[in-house]
């Protein structure tokens, strides 16, 4: 009789274990003050959809789907407001377009020298503020080929973590006031505002930030509809003006 052959042990790669190693390097990052912000800003989040009518089950479907925090609030004050389907879409699309520049800067950062394409895609749906500041500080110390595993453990617990809080929320909704969900709420732009200056690489990013301080009143009193995208080109052009000229100066000295 033929000698039945065992089967084979399975043995996990050094790689796999690495990568294991790194995502949950990653998930610890909910274990600090941005990640902290982040749930409060999502506690005032689910306020905001208590009060616009939203189910839970329509508030979690956009916590997983639509990552950035203003898309989601974009996109409950155009249902509450009756605009139609297509101009819904076309605002939260507009409302995200400011997404692009932070992926096209953070996805050399990512790719390694094996990384695939349908990888770098996936990852793509984690990229909000949050998230990008945290890699973009911690990514320079992550070894090249584990930087998609440390950026899936950030993205990943991020967004788990603030969906639990979104069922909490609604759960306990009627032991929190309206004020207490602005307060919280408000927390977003603050956290937004000193968490972009400390990750500022050049100061090209601060003169830029400044800029957009000074011109949104003035923007926002001449043209309302419009005074966002007024204020971020001409900050932004402004930005890029100085930090042309400090160029231009440093190679004539």
């Amino acid at each position: 009789m033929p000698l039945s052959r065992s089967p084979q042990p399975v043995y996990s790669s050094p790689d796999d274990s690495r990568h294991l190693r790194w995502f949950l390097r990653g998930t610890r990052r909910i274990a600090s003050i941005p990640a902290v912000l982040l749930m409060s800003s999502f506690v005032g989040f689910a306020g905001l959809a208590i009060q616009s009518g939203m189910s839970m089950g329509q508030t979690v479907f956009m916590t997983l789907t639509m990552w950035a925090l203003p898309a989601k609030v974009v996109l409950i004050g155009a249902v509450s407001a009756g605009a139609s389907l297509p101009a819904i879409a076309l605002a939260v699309g507009l409302s995200s377009v400011r997404l692009m520049p932070m992926v096209v800067a953070l996805l050399p950062e990512l790719k390694g020298p094996r990384t695939r394409m349908l990888t770098l895609a996936f990852l793509c749906h984690f990229v909000a503020v949050t998230a990008w500041v945290m890699a973009m500080e911690e990514l320079r110390n992550v070894p090249r080929n584990m930087r998609t595993s440390y950026f899936a453990g950030i993205g990943t617990v991020l967004v788990g973590t603030n969906t639990l809080v979104v069922v909490a929320v609604y759960m306990l909704s009627a032991s929190f006031s309206p004020i207490v969900f602005a307060a919280l709420f408000m927390l977003t732009p603050m956290y937004f505002l000193t968490s972009l200056w400390r990750s500022a690489r050049e100061r090209a990013g601060q003169v830029a930030m400044l800029s957009g301080i000074a011109l949104l009143p003035a923007f926002h009193y001449l043209a309302p509809g419009y005074d966002l995208l007024l204020t971020g080109i001409s900050g932004g052009l402004i930005a890029f003006a100085v930090h042309r000229s400090g160029t231009v100066w440093k190679r004539e000295k």
